[in-house]
């Protein structure tokens, strides 16, 4: 029987629900320890993979904007190792250039080491700007052929930009997933849902993930949503599974490197962006037709931003109702990703089937390796 984890159910309640009710056990079987971590849940420990045992080679380098916290870096590595990994630092993971982590072809070249290395995961060390420089530079089928021989690519925030020219270039699928200082580095230990699903990335055993559509806002950065009835049921099979960082999303309209995506799941995050930006940026992809191809749009975690005054109820649910009103496609709220502790793995590029049942929401997408 699936033993609760109450720690887990305690302080993210807002994401969890138990497996009590007639679900498929083929597809709770599909979940793992990613989700049966976000249910606060966990299989027997029999059933459990354990990556002290497994020398897995995780190779860090830094893509974009320069690392500035040192400390997060070490104490990012170091958990790696902790949990059994092989590390691999790149040479140019600590340059300083401007802003930067180096200069554009410092950084180009970061990439295509991580191309080369062999690694299991290339995994970057923190977001912030830089890639959207040298986009038209990076060999896209370098990237695509080292994916195609085990090399899983997992970031995020600016990292969007690399996933999404990628996709458009090649097809290659990539993960949006954890950075190393944000989520690996913490002073405190790292989220154990986090964790949870970049093992099951490692080990191969992910085939979907799923969360617990809010009812009304948890937190003041949480997107409030109207109750959803227990009766609600749907599903979107076999849709191409995509998205990111929504300022990225949107800089690379009317560019080569954003992918034509039809009949796709459209995921969206932000940190920072203030309400009426979000929607702003919303209107840029819906004036440009992505939105109205898509089937579904899921609001990830749009974190960091102060409301004032004047803006006189304009919030984050205003601008979710605004979106409904304008298409056709399913707009859902709550998954746990973006620039938050507790995040899930996502495959960019995937064919992935969304299945809603009440206020249960199922990502699913099969074995990747």
């Amino acid at each position: 029987m699936w033993a609760k984890r109450q720690s887990v159910c305690q302080q993210k309640n807002q994401y969890l629900f138990h497996v009590d009710r007639a679900f498929d056990p083929a597809v709770i079987n599909k979940l793992t320890n990613c989700a049966l971590t976000l249910w606060g849940t966990q299989r027997p420990k029999a059933k459990q993979w354990d990556t002290q045992s497994v020398k897995n080679h995780i190779y860090i380098y830094s893509p974009s904007s320069a690392v500035r916290d040192k400390a997060s870096f070490k104490r990012g590595v170091k958990r790696l190792e902790f949990l059994g990994y092989e590390v691999e630092i790149d040479e140019a993971a600590l340059a300083t250039h401007q802003r930067f982590a180096g200069d554009d072809d410092t950084r180009l070249a970061a990439i295509h080491r991580a191309a080369a290395s062999g690694a299991d995961v290339a995994l970057i060390s923190r977001g912030g700007y830089g890639l959207t420089r040298i986009l038209p530079r990076i060999n896209y089928k370098a990237v695509a052929k080292a994916i195609a021989k085990g090399t899983q690519f997992v970031g995020l925030s600016d990292f969007t930009a690399f996933q999404t020219a990628l996709l458009a270039q090649t097809g290659a699928v990539t993960w949006a997933g954890p950075a190393l200082g944000e989520d690996f580095g913490t002073e405190a230990p790292p989220d154990d849902i986090m964790e949870a699903c970049f093992e099951d990335l490692i080990t191969g055993q992910g085939e979907g993930t799923g969360w617990q559509l809010p009812k009304v806002a948890i937190k003041s950065t949480a997107i409030e949503d109207a109750p959803i009835g227990a009766t609600a049921k749907f599903s979107i099979k076999d849709a191409m599974l995509w998205g990111g960082n929504l300022a990225i999303l949107s800089s690379l309209v009317g560019t080569p490197y954003l992918p034509v995506v039809k009949g796709g799941i459209l995921f969206l995050e932000d940190v920072g962006e203030h309400p009426y930006r979000v929607e702003r940026m919303l209107t840029q992809l819906l004036h440009a037709g992505v939105l109205a191809q898509q089937k579904a749009v899921i609001f990830g975690q749009f974190t960091n931003y102060k409301l004032v005054p004047h803006d006189k109820g304009f919030k984050l649910a205003a601008v979710v109702a605004w979106l409904r009103r304008q298409i056709k496609a399913r707009v859902l709220t709550g998954l746990p990703f973006g620039h938050v502790a507790t995040k899930v793995l996502l495959p960019v590029g995937h064919q992935t089937t969304l299945a809603v049942e009440g206020r249960d929401a199922f990502l699913l997408w099969g074995h990747q390796h």
